[in-house]
């Protein structure tokens, strides 16, 4: 795909109210996401997943020691007290836009609605899941990578 036509793309996507266009010529695929208002538009090639990200079937990548999960079997014997954001599809669950960046949220870091606390993969679509909730982050009950089911909690909030 030209550079010309993508920068077109560029600035038809800034001068409308649209935030996401993906756009397919022959086997070239390209989308381009305008994720803020102030942020420069960038074209995101989907032909592969992300670089360090894995397919569903391969070795999910490993989280940040620190941030590490609870185990799923321990979070099925105790009840989870306080707010919940639950996952609202199915998917793969990533903690970060990208392999080397910092995570969206934290245990210990506090939350507004509509902040945006991770990211789960769809049908090669990378949707930004956005708190519904306020508080303070208490639990993350998913590891990076792992697959989710609709409605499965994501995050304990106080």
């Amino acid at each position: 795909m030209d550079i010309r036509k993508i920068k077109k793309l560029i600035e038809l996507l800034e001068d409308s109210d649209v935030s996401e266009i993906e756009i397919t010529e022959g086997e070239e695929t390209i989308r381009i996401n305008r994720q803020q208002a102030s942020a420069p538009a960038a074209p995101q090639y989907i032909n592969l997943p992300p670089q360090g990200y894995a397919h569903a079937g391969a070795p999910a990548p490993q989280p940040a020691p620190a941030a590490e999960p609870q185990g799923s079997a321990e979070q099925a014997s105790k009840p989870l007290d306080g707010k919940i954001i639950r996952s609202p599809m199915v998917g793969t669950f990533y903690a970060a836009p990208s392999p080397d960046a910092d995570d969206f949220v934290s245990v210990g870091q506090q939350v507004s609605v509509g902040d945006t606390v991770c990211i789960i993969e769809a049908m090669k679509m990378f949707n930004r899941i956005e708190a519904d909730l306020g508080g303070k982050v208490v639990e993350i009950l998913v590891e990076n990578g792992q697959p989710v089911e609709y409605d499965e909690p994501l995050f304990v909030l106080q």
